[in-house]
């Protein structure tokens, strides 16, 4: 059976178009590039299965290649109904990757496109919220003997992992991809306030100068979204749960209080904490008319689409992925995305330059924990230093950047403990 026979796409005379989003990207991912050149002399995944679910769009479809090009046999799924692009899905097929992936397809059938992603019984797996993993450890566990281990790209995924460890039932290693360095300090920050604001903007068509942006969750993903509403001319507030994220708003330039008071000032909302039910009934109850809420985090728990709906007297679709939510008080919420990941569901996620190192940092550390899964045993490992910082300075090359080498003094200095 080929791959197109065996994949699961929503149309495969859409591949065309994917493969132009795919060949866009990759003229912008050049440490991914310098990567795959690598793999393709090394061939470190040579006879090896790969079962990948990360969004399914052009940048995910690229590091999908460049792990193929590294030997793999790669099979695909998405990691959210709403961000599978069908015509990257169908690029893929074409490319010699299996695809279990359709924009929005029925709950039920999403879930079948997972399991059938793991019942090729992977060798390496690479996750996104942790979907995968559960999988595996909680439906499927007569799919777990041949996992060598895997990689994590999210805050949400990197949590269920570290509570799978503290339980003592991971059953193999993973590489918390989401906590390096370089995700976190440029995809989190930079990659999530841009796409987050490419989302909402391209969706709602409204200005954002002027008006009250409510950011709840201030980690590096909060930071980002909060530093470009600013850029924006938005006027910011965040909450928190933690005080030294808290006081770090505060000193960053941002009113500090908490939801319950936020949410009478707020005219967008965007959630990032990885957290649910962040924004509940009783904060609707005294939102302004016309308050947008939109989350960006993995899973669409952080705004209780319940307790909205049971606040409502009517709902309707105003525009391609926003819903008017009719209270019965007069006033108007709108929901974004269906509450799912506003730059993804709503938008084309982080720009490819930023997902270059992210995805990087993705396929070395799958070289990696493919290397060395004996030794490191079932446990959540973080990425090891010089693989971050090596994507760092095929970053800087690529930039055309140089940076300083300490000489031999220096570093005997450092490594000393006298003054002199």
């Amino acid at each position: 059976m080929n791959k197109t026979e065996k994949s699961i796409v929503r149309d495969m005379s859409l591949a065309p178009s994917g493969h132009l989003k795919i060949d866009w990207v990759k003229e912008h991912m050049p440490v991914l590039n310098r990567i795959r050149e690598q793999f393709e002399k090394e061939q470190p995944f040579k006879g090896l299965k790969v079962a990948i679910s990360l969004h399914l769009e052009a940048k995910t479809a690229y590091l999908a290649k460049v792990v193929k090009a590294g030997g793999a046999d790669v099979t695909i799924t998405g990691s959210n109904p709403l961000s599978t692009q069908d015509d990257v899905a169908a690029a893929l097929v074409e490319d010699g990757i299996t695809v279990f992936a359709k924009y929005n397809p029925e709950p039920a059938e999403y879930k079948e496109h997972m399991i059938k992603t793991l019942e090729i019984k992977p060798d390496l797996i690479i996750d996104d919220g942790g979907d995968l993993v559960t999988i595996l450890h909680s439906e499927r566990p007569d799919l777990l003997a041949q996992v060598r281990g895997g990689c994590e790209e999210t805050t949400t995924g990197v949590i269920r992992n570290r509570a799978l460890e503290k339980s003592g039932e991971l059953k193999f290693p993973m590489i918390a991809v989401n906590d390096a360095y370089c995700k976190y300090l440029f995809d989190n920050r930079y990659g999530t306030g841009q796409s987050v604001w490419d989302g909402i903007n391209r969706t709602t068509n409204l200005v954002v100068a002027g008006k009250t942006v409510v950011v709840v969750g201030y980690g590096w993903c909060g930071r980002g979204v909060a530093l470009r509403a600013k850029g924006l001319g938005a006027k910011v507030i965040v909450t928190e749960i933690d005080g030294i994220k808290a006081i770090e708003a505060y000193m960053d330039g941002f009113e500090v209080m908490p939801m319950a008071e936020a949410a009478k000032h707020g005219d967008y909302f965007v959630t990032v904490t990885g957290n649910r039910d962040v924004i509940r009934g009783e904060h609707m109850e005294v939102m302004k008319d016309g308050a947008i809420l939109s989350n960006a985090g993995h899973f669409d728990i952080e705004i209780n689409k319940q307790e909205l709906e049971a606040l409502a007297a009517s709902k309707r679709v105003v525009r391609k992925d926003i819903e008017e939510y009719a209270l019965k008080d007069g006033r108007k919420i709108y929901l974004l995305a269906e509450g799912r990941l506003v730059n993804l569901a709503a938008g084309d996620g982080h720009p490819a330059e930023i997902m270059d190192m992210t995805f990087a940092l993705q396929a070395i550390s799958l070289a990696y924990v493919n290397e060395k899964y004996e030794e490191i045993g079932a446990r959540v490992l973080n990425v090891p230093y010089e693989l971050d910082e090596r994507v760092a300075r095929l970053k800087l090359e690529a930039l055309g950047l140089g940076i300083d080498i300490l000489t031999e003094e220096q570093k005997a200095y450092l490594e000393s403990w006298k003054e002199e």
